[in-house]
């Protein structure tokens, strides 16, 4: 099994020990001869911020590999996608319990949302350096 994701970009900015990397993602069909007439295909454009000490090695243009270990994706999708919903489905049922009340529950469900992401605001820097990238040269 493959324990690491890894994507093709070119560095598009470097600032102190920050690498910025821009990865053209595109579906399977992107690539497809009659993909500019169908609406299944698309390409999105993202800029991936790499930390790296040797920053110094890399020039903007390069040909980079950006690759993350999937524990890493996991993470990143527990902290996005499985935590908010998990709140917002115990806030839920939580609130509509003792309330029943369905506008009170699903305002509260939405509410609790905010101190979530204000919380992961002020520990950014900490899941910063868990979520990190790693970078080389394409061969």
């Amino acid at each position: 099994m493959n324990t690491s994701i890894k994507h093709c970009g070119i560095v598009d900015e470097i600032s102190d020990r920050c690498i910025k990397v821009r990865i053209v993602q595109s579906s399977a069909c992107a690539s497809c001869k009659v993909a500019s007439h169908c609406n299944a295909s698309e390409s999105k454009e993202k800029i991936v911020e790499v930390y790296d000490d040797n920053s110094k090695l890399f020039s903007v243009g390069d040909n980079v590999v950006v690759m993350a270990s999937t524990k890493v994706g996991l993470f990143a999708v527990f902290l996005s996608s499985v935590i908010p919903l998990f709140l917002l489905i115990v806030t839920l049922a939580t609130v509509l319990a003792i309330t029943n009340n369905e506008v009170y529950a699903a305002l509260s469900s939405i509410g609790i949302l905010i101190p979530y992401y204000i919380i992961l605001y002020i520990f950014k820097d900490r899941i910063r350096s868990r979520l990190s990238f790693k970078i080389t040269h394409e061969t």
